[in-house]
């Protein structure tokens, strides 16, 4: 049976999809597909399909500074099923779109799924901040950072339709927390395939200062659960980012290991420092990466302007899986996604570096680390936008991943905390 919560939040789907249909853009009787998705948020901020009406657009946002609330207090309280959002792919009634999802081996492209958790997850913020008295919002609404993603079945079916659900769970300021589940039709029913945690950030009109959004009231003992897990998920990433190994040094453990590792490499026939050598069954860090490069051309753009996020997921994941692949010399599953950090938006016409690192391994799990940035090939400068960090599982154990050198000991380090984390939830 299902609970009360689910219960409130179905009824609000039916609310939802009227609301699509009350904007053009859903056919009567089903739930929204993502084609609708895209083109509800481009209604939203007023945004065009076509890239030179789309800068004037842009450019017109400007004058919706002055519809932005001066403080938190001046907006309404929203509830949670005031953003809840159900939205179909039907990659089993519609075979032109599953062609889209396609891969060669017959599987689904993971990679087009995180474009469309992106684009949900923005959607269920501007349903949160709603305001029927704007034709637009004044808002600009973008992912800061992919918080979790949690598989909960490896195989998704090429044929089989997919719903998306999802709504609103936790509210900062300026800030909100989106949940999204993510199911499959397979004999007969809906079955869980992952668990997603987004998260994100409300600006000006013109992407440049934070903006308040509506707060949230969670009504009854489930909902208000939820908010609690939200404060505690924020609370966890500011412990993390204190005890980055970017500012600290690592801990008494973690130094045990690190020295282990170089013990185990040293040459038994020399007494030297520098004579390493590779333990068996085990692989050099610096022989375990993948590089690619993106041209980031106006197709690939989101509402703003700037390039879509979920397109950088899915360039990042589809290297990190590659990477995997070739370590593990098998075609690896996804276990996890996490603590995907947006540092700075990419512009259209940059020049993306990716860089993917396997960095932890731990029997038939592979911990890679795609590091992306923008090479601006005028000034020569490099500047870091996105650092991801995804599990993947073999179906075999894979060789041992040996740093060399103390940068390499750092990021192994920080693979496997991201491992632990990973196994522990």
């Amino acid at each position: 049976m299902l609970s009360p919560r689910l219960l409130l939040l179905r009824s609000a789907a039916s609310l939802t999809t009227r609301s699509f249909c009350a904007g053009g853009v859903s056919k009567q009787g089903r739930a929204p597909d993502m084609a609708e998705v895209r083109n509800r948020l481009r209604e939203i901020v007023g945004a065009s399909t076509n890239w030179s009406d789309h800068q004037q657009a842009m450019a017109e946002r400007v004058s919706l500074s002055s519809m932005l609330a001066k403080s938190q207090n001046d907006l309404p309280a929203k509830r949670m099923k005031d953003s809840y959002l159900e939205v179909h792919l039907p990659l089993g009634s519609e075979p032109q779109l599953r062609e889209k999802y396609l891969t060669f081996h017959n599987t689904v492209r993971f990679g087009r799924i995180l474009e469309d958790l992106d684009s949900l997850a923005v959607l269920i913020s501007y349903s949160h901040t709603y305001n029927k008295a704007l034709k637009r919002s004044p808002l600009s609404i973008v992912t800061a950072l992919v918080d979790k993603i949690d598989m909960r079945q490896h195989i998704i079916y090429p044929d089989c339709d997919i719903k998306f659900t999802g709504h609103v769970t936790w509210v900062g300021n300026t800030s909100i927390e989106a949940k999204m589940h993510m199911s499959q039709f397979h004999d007969g029913t809906y079955s869980p395939i992952l668990d997603a945690t987004f998260v994100m950030v409300a600006r000006d009109p013109e992407n440049k200062r934070a903006a308040f959004v509506n707060p949230l009231r969670p009504e009854g003992p489930e909902e208000e659960k939820l908010f609690q897990e939200g404060e505690a998920n924020k609370a966890r990433r500011v412990a993390l980012s204190t005890a980055s190994l970017l500012k600290v040094a690592p801990v008494d453990e973690e130094r045990k290991i690190v020295h282990s590792l170089f013990l185990n490499t040293l040459d038994p026939k020399t007494v030297s420092f520098r004579s390493r050598v590779l333990p068996p069954n085990s692989v050099w860090m610096e022989d375990a990466k993948l590089k690619g490069l993106e041209i980031c051309h106006p197709q690939e753009r989101n509402i703003f302007n700037r390039i879509f996020g979920g397109f950088l997921m899915r360039k990042a994941y589809e290297l990190g899986w590659a990477n995997a692949c070739s370590y593990g010399g098998c075609r690896p599953s996804l276990v996890a996604v996490d603590d995907i950090l947006f540092q700075r938006p990419v512009e259209i016409g940059s020049l993306l570096l990716l860089s993917s690192q396997v960095c932890y391994t731990q029997g038939k799990y592979i911990q890679v680390r795609v590091h992306s940035e923008v090479f601006d090939p005028l000034t020569r400068q490099h500047n870091t936008t996105n650092v991801f960090h995804f599990t993947f599982a073999s179906d075999r154990d894979v060789p041992n991943i040996i740093p060399m050198t103390y940068g390499e000991s750092m990021l192994y380090l920080d693979g496997k905390r991201h491992f632990n984390q990973t196994v522990e939830e």
